[in-house]
């Protein structure tokens, strides 16, 4: 499958930091199971998310953990929710993520480059 090129500009408009979870819930509301996410990026702030970590992840074991996201899309309406930040992860499958997060502890709201 070939993927389209982009340039390091298109890269770097997107706004990809260090957060902290700092609580996340069941979302039973969601057409696909989903974790709701109350995460720290420090200077810009907690945004939410909802995320597709069913498969690997409780809530219970979020809590704590860094994360990366994408902080600079849209708020996007899920349900009777709003997702502020698209939170990355390895994908095999779309219902089966893996989370992307910094091997060592590093300030929340770090930028990755």
């Amino acid at each position: 499958m070939s993927t389209p090129t982009i340039t390091p500009d298109d890269f770097f408009a997107a706004d990809l930091r260090v957060g902290r979870v700092l609580s996340a819930e069941p979302f039973p509301e969601a057409r696909k199971p989903a974790i709701k996410l109350r995460i720290d990026f420090g200077e810009l702030g907690v945004r939410r998310s909802s995320a597709q970590l069913t498969a690997h992840y409780t809530p219970d074991e979020l809590v704590g953990r860094l994360v990366i996201a994408v902080v600079n899309f849209p708020p996007r309406q899920i349900g009777p929710f709003i997702s502020e930040v698209l939170v990355l992860g390895a994908c095999t499958t779309p219902s089966d993520v893996v989370l992307l997060a910094p091997d060592m502890d590093v300030p929340v709201g770090t930028r990755i480059s």
